[in-house]
């Protein structure tokens, strides 16, 4: 008889310490996994190194798509040396979001105009719009933030479309004689099928006012009620919280601070929150804020419409309101905007309008009708 009790205490007296278990290996997968681990780190495995870079690479291209600033790409790189190197790669460079690049002026530095560069280097069509307006704006550097812009249009990049509209419009960086209507018509056009709403509304009103292609006001009108359609639609998408504070009647609001406030759909009984400024809008605002306002040479302007940012690069090459004199705009779109935003509580009164308008070669008239839709009337 066998010592069965004899045997089952020897086994379990004692400390008992299981020996590793063996791994089972799996025939038939591909060759493309990674093998198992076998650096311990503080008596735990590195799964990290298990996945593979691909996979990797595909993760932090979702990260870097929804970035909602650039810290949370930073902290990536931050994080260990492998993931510092694949978030360099150029696959993730390209997928960033405009807000995991949108730089702040006071830290602008080389390395950050660097970073850009290799972000547009790697095709990234954010990047090189925002680069394209730094270097057009800020740095003067007007024929090559050009070419990055067109590199981005060329890609159906609806913003650097309509800013090389407003380029077109105003004749920037050159003379007054380099002003193309027709071709910024056609680059708005194209940014407004896109579904840029500030395109769609410059188009609107060139074809009320008959600028840069023959009137029609029924057409032009059309494009308006669109624009503020898809207004309307982007608030619904992004999920406001408190719906009931906008789905009400308008009424005279105070002066609303600058992304807080009551846009063109106020006039339509509805107070939608203010279309967020894009990165690189913000930037040129900040620049020139930085810098007290200033840009370089005597008597050029900043557009009046904060969310803008945009600077003349020529004396009198913005459109000013020709009721009060006192702000300017580099496109309709922003007029229209900053109308309803604060210029509407700052100008004259509109009983007093007929007595005090005055035309001027390049001013704009902002005429007020019944629906509450402002048409921009340029004074002969």
């Amino acid at each position: 008889m066998l010592p069965v009790t004899k045997t089952m205490k020897r086994v379990f007296s004692g400390d008992f310490t299981p020996a590793r278990k063996r791994r089972r290996c799996v025939v038939g997968l591909s060759s493309s996994v990674s093998p198992a681990p076998e650096t311990v780190v503080g008596g735990g495995v590195d799964l990290l190194d298990s996945i593979p870079d691909d996979l990797v690479v595909t993760i932090l291209c979702k990260l870097g798509s929804s970035s909602r600033c650039p810290a949370d790409f930073i902290n990536v790189l931050m994080t260990c040396k492998r993931l510092n190197g694949l978030a360099m790669n150029p696959l993730v460079l390209s997928k960033l979001s405009p807000k995991a690049i949108a730089v702040k002026a006071h830290n602008w530095s080389e390395n950050s105009h660097r970073f850009l560069k290799r972000c547009v280097d790697a095709g990234s069509l954010e990047a090189s719009y925002t680069l394209g307006m730094i270097r057009f704006y800020c740095l003067q550097n007007r024929g090559n933030g050009a070419s990055l812009m067109a590199k981005a249009a060329i890609s159906s990049h609806a913003p650097a479309l309509y800013s090389l509209a407003v380029i077109q419009f105003n004749g920037s960086g050159g003379s007054k004689n380099d002003k193309d209507l027709r071709a910024g018509v056609a680059l708005c056009a194209r940014a407004a099928f896109l579904g840029h709403v500030d395109a769609l509304r410059e188009l609107g009103h060139c074809l009320q006012d008959g600028y840069g292609v023959p009137q029609n006001v029924s057409e032009g009108r059309r494009f308006l009620v669109q624009a503020n359609a898809r207004e309307l639609a982007a608030v619904l998408s992004s999920g406001v919280q408190d719906r009931p504070t906008w789905l009400t009647l308008a009424q005279p609001p105070p002066v609303p601070n600058h992304g807080q406030g009551c846009p063109l759909l106020s006039d339509f009984g509805c107070n939608v929150p203010a279309p967020e400024t894009h990165p690189a809008n913000k930037f040129l605002a900040e620049w020139f804020a930085v810098r007290g306002g200033d840009y370089p040479g005597d008597g050029l302007r900043l557009c009046s419409h904060a969310g803008c940012g945009r600077p003349e690069t020529r004396k009198h090459e913005f459109r000013r309101c020709s009721v009060c004199g006192v702000v300017n705009y580099c496109s309709r779109a922003c007029q229209a905007l900053d109308w309803k935003l604060r210029h509407k509580m700052d100008c004259v009164p509109v009983e007093r309008w007929p007595d005090e308008v005055e035309g001027g070669e390049g001013n704009v008239q902002i005429d007020g009708n019944g629906n509450g839709d402002n048409v921009l009337l340029p004074m002969s």
